[in-house]
């Protein structure tokens, strides 16, 4: 004879999409404090910021930055330590950033005779951002 089940106590529905619409907000409020901190940053090592932000087919820009002949596609990545933050640019973000970099390279003449460039700009408590150029 098998003991009776006991059920588990279930949150309600509504009670869920709560939990994950505020985890989600907090993440996206650090995101974004994380790209000003890290435009502040390309602003005082001489870039011009020409956008935040950019949708691109299967890739979004978080930073887009230009300085002398280079226009500068940069990803932010904030999380607990420097090592962690460069680890999580997947090989396959880094090609859909190149792509969406290209394409801007194409679509926008004020761009024109830039040479493209992939940069992070990683963040971590504690630390000083660190700008990596090139990847």
């Amino acid at each position: 004879m098998r003991p009776d089940r006991v059920a588990r106590p279930r949150l309600p529905r509504a009670a869920k999409v709560g939990w994950r619409r505020t985890a989600g907000g907090a993440a996206f409020k650090a995101g974004h404090g994380a790209e000003w901190v890290a435009a502040a940053l390309l602003i005082l090592k001489g870039y011009r910021i020409l956008g935040f932000r950019l949708k691109a087919r299967g890739a979004e820009i978080d930073i887009l930055a230009q300085k002398a002949g280079v226009l500068a596609v940069i990803e932010v990545k904030q999380r607990r330590t420097v090592e962690a933050a460069e680890a999580a640019l997947s090989p396959n973000q880094r090609e859909r950033l190149r792509l969406a970099g290209e394409r801007l390279l194409r679509q926008r003449p004020g761009l024109q005779g830039l040479r493209l460039r992939l940069d992070t700009v990683t963040l971590a408590l504690g630390k000083f951002p660190r700008h990596r150029r090139g990847l």
